[in-house]
């Protein structure tokens, strides 16, 4: 395998998985957590690991099996593993040491979500009569819940066909433990061995992620809730138990806690119970949380416990977010102030015209603006920070006796992950900080550290050949303290701190500025406006650039269509492309081809489009059209009806060759709504109908394309209007 800085490329095709490759990966992962987590099994997960090694292998090869099958019901007669023979007398083995069971009363639920509506008919219909015979899968399990008791519906069932896998919870919790979430499958492992997963091979020393077993089940406790969130089953149970919650005693389970609240508040609110979901977000201590509980005080006529409790949330913040939305809040509602802190610190920024054309980078169109004037930038955002802090903490990080991971699976130090980085060495971490106050000794380390180690994967940042320039930039002009203040707090607290610092970075007269770059329509968020304030703290300037893009009568815009095999994912192809370029407000040429996809078109998508298979038979391949389309658009702006649909396809179907398509896009569905607010439908149909454009085979590539030219044309007439004002 090479390594590019982003992707894993593949020389060569891998071979073929060894045969019982699943049976290898259980018991590697089994093998690990018994050597490094014993401290934290209960008698029940050290029976699991003991009774699942005195099975016979072909019987511990059928659970493997099972682990990696979705759900814990399984019907004896669709289960097929040729590997395996005969699967009778494993399933035995199973049954007889209590690995699988017949269902019972209690697997009630589950079974009703394995069987087909077929199924559950013919053991309802019996018991029920006179129930509906029309009623969907959904419908029929919730008829069958509320009218049919368990006992009688399993009495009635003919459970030798299927069987309940046991001990379910156990391997759930093993696999916790490996890879410190929840997992239902060992497809990480498979993943791996066909490489299209990178295991770190840095080091083979692995720290246990929890220190104790009180501290891995309560992480587990709520990572286990967490995951069942995502099952809208699940949810009315888990928000009732709510008020049985533990109270974390660790900062990982205080954050799960935090996550379940407010996902189960947001639960609550989307159904219309905002007195549960005050509850529910009550029971979290985020800075989410805690706005949620804000805003549904106000929303429901609470002024005067809203009021109380913004009042301490910023007296005694629990978190810098948590004063920030505090204070935005609080000023809006009870100072009568009518923007948010972020808001004004948006329109407070400076503001930069660039040429529209651009815009499809705008980062990019900052730092050469600022290289025009003479002077030096760069794309900074998180990733300087952090080659900075991975760079000069490097052996700390991943070569010193004490430096590891949780597992093979993870890239980001075990210090880091949880939080004891800087507590565990203090004196040498500020030694290390103090090197700062020296550039040309700060610069040998880290090109060292560059020169031994580049491009050894990591969890920390990508490694960039031109990247130490803007390292150096930022040391070497930086004010010292302002930097060790800034990486201190990425020692202290590198997950909260790794995220939201400014785009760019530029090199002037006074030194070094940071610049957070938004266009129209962005938003600051929350995290972003935090780390201005602790750049501007820390001693940097940090500031918003408000970039405004102007149009220019000469530039060339392409108004594309495509038709598709489908709409959504990566095996989908384009049939045919239709291009309408547009300069100085008149249509100055047009491209169209027929494709062929290289895969059938469902008969749904002949019916919209009418083209048919043996339409796109002898057309070109993609390949054969793409350098034409790339000179057609030349350096045009990308236009379409709801953009990224048709610009995402396009840029996979060169993706596809090994090429890139990068244009600045513009999205006259968007376009339309912002200028032209008020009419009940953007489709493309009907703005066509409403502003008299002709769309005569709608649906087919150029006809479409046309229109969006047309659509584009009133958009910029309206744009140029308001320039000119």
């Amino acid at each position: 395998m090479t390594y590019d800085q982003t992707h894993w490329i593949p020389e060569q095709r891998r071979q073929p998985l060894p045969t019982f490759y699943y049976h290898a990966h259980f018991t590697e992962m089994l093998d690990f957590v018994a050597s490094r987590y014993a401290h934290t099994l209960l008698d029940e997960h050290i029976r699991f690991i003991d009774d699942f090694r005195a099975l016979s292998r072909e019987a511990q090869c059928l659970y493997v099996r099972l682990i990696n099958r979705k759900g814990r019901v399984f019907g004896r007669d669709r289960l097929r593993y040729p590997e395996l023979g005969d699967l009778a007398p494993w399933l035995d083995e199973l049954r007889r040491a209590r690995w699988v069971a017949p269902p019972e009363a209690g697997d009630f639920d589950v079974v009703l979500k394995f069987l087909t509506r077929a199924e559950i008919y013919a053991v309802a219909l019996p018991l029920v009569p006179g129930m509906s015979r029309s009623l969907r899968k959904a419908q029929l399990v919730a008829f069958v819940r509320d009218n049919i008791d368990p006992p009688l519906f399993m009495a009635a069932f003919d459970s030798d066909r299927v069987f309940v896998q046991l001990r379910a919870e156990s391997v759930r919790y093993l696999l916790f433990l490996y890879f410190g979430r929840i997992r239902d499958s060992l497809s990480r492992f498979t993943m791996r061995d066909l490489g299209l997963v990178r295991t770190q091979d840095l080091q083979d020393t692995y720290e246990p992620r929890f220190g104790d077993r009180d501290e891995a089940l309560e992480h587990f406790y709520f990572a286990s809730r967490l995951h069942s969130a995502s099952d809208g089953d699940a949810l009315a149970e888990l928000q009732c138990d709510a008020g049985d919650w533990p109270e974390p005693n660790f900062p990982g389970s205080a954050r799960l806690r935090d996550q379940l609240a407010f996902t189960l508040g947001r639960a609550a609110e989307r159904a219309r119970a905002p007195e549960k979901a005050l509850s529910l977000y009550a029971r979290g201590e985020s800075a989410e949380c805690g706005e949620r509980i804000a805003r549904l005080l106000l929303a429901t006529g609470q002024r005067d416990e809203a009021r109380k409790f913004l009042e301490r949330c910023i007296d005694d913040p629990r978190s810098d977010e948590e004063r920030l939305f505090a204070e935005d809040i609080y000023a809006r509602k009870f100072g009568r102030k009518r923007t948010s802190t972020a808001t004004d610190v948006l329109r407070a920024g400076e503001s930069l015209d660039l040429d529209e054309s651009r815009s499809g980078a705008p980062e990019r169109a900052v730092v050469e603006h600022f290289e025009g004037l003479g002077l030096a930038a760069y794309r900074t955002e998180n990733l300087v920070w952090r080659t900075l802090f991975g760079l000069l903490f490097w052996d700390e990080l991943f070569v010193e006796n004490d430096a590891s991971l949780h597992s093979p699976f993870e890239f980001l130090p075990a210090a880091l992950a949880n939080g004891r980085f800087y507590a565990r060495n203090p004196e040498r971490i500020e030694a290390k900080l103090a090197l700062l106050r020296e550039p040309a000794a700060v610069k040998r380390e880290l090109l060292r550290v560059s020169t031994q180690y580049y491009g050894t994967p990591n969890g920390v940042f990508r490694w960039r050949r031109e990247l130490n320039d803007a390292v150096f930039a930022l040391i070497d002009h930086g004010d010292c303290d302002a930097l060790i203040s800034s990486i201190r707090r990425l020692c202290r607290d590198y997950r909260e701190s790794r995220y939201g610092y400014p785009d760019v970075m530029v090199i002037d007269e006074a030194g070094v500025r940071f610049l957070e770059v938004k266009t129209e329509g962005d938003q600051l968020r929350r995290n972003q406006l935090l780390r201005l304030e602790q750049l501007r703290a820390d001693g940097f300037r940090a500031d918003v650039l408000r970039v405004r893009w102007m149009l220019d009568p000469d530039q060339a815009y392409v108004a594309v269509d495509v038709e598709t095999t489908g709409g959504k994912g990566e095996n989908h192809r384009v049939t045919e492309i239709g291009a309408v370029k547009v300069r100085n407000g008149e249509i100055v040429d047009r491209f169209q081809t027929l494709l062929n996809p290289q895969r059938t078109i469902p008969p749904n998508i002949v019916r919209l489009t009418g083209i048919t298979p043996a339409m796109v038979e002898d057309a070109p391949y993609f390949a054969d059209i793409a350098d034409d389309f790339v000179e057609f658009m030349e350096d045009a702006i990308f236009v379409a009806h709801n953009v990224e649909f048709d610009y995402g396809f396009i840029s996979r179907e060169f993706a596809r060759l090994g090429r890139s398509f990068r244009h600045a896009r513009l999205c006259t569905c968007s376009s339309m709504r912002k200028l032209f607010p008020g009419h009940r439908s953007y489709s493309l149909a009907s703005l066509c109908s409403r502003y008299d454009i002709p769309l005569r085979q709608h649906h087919r590539a150029l006809c479409d394309a046309e229109a969006a030219a047309e659509l584009l044309l009133l958009i910029n007439e309206k744009r140029r209007a308001a320039c000119e004002r």
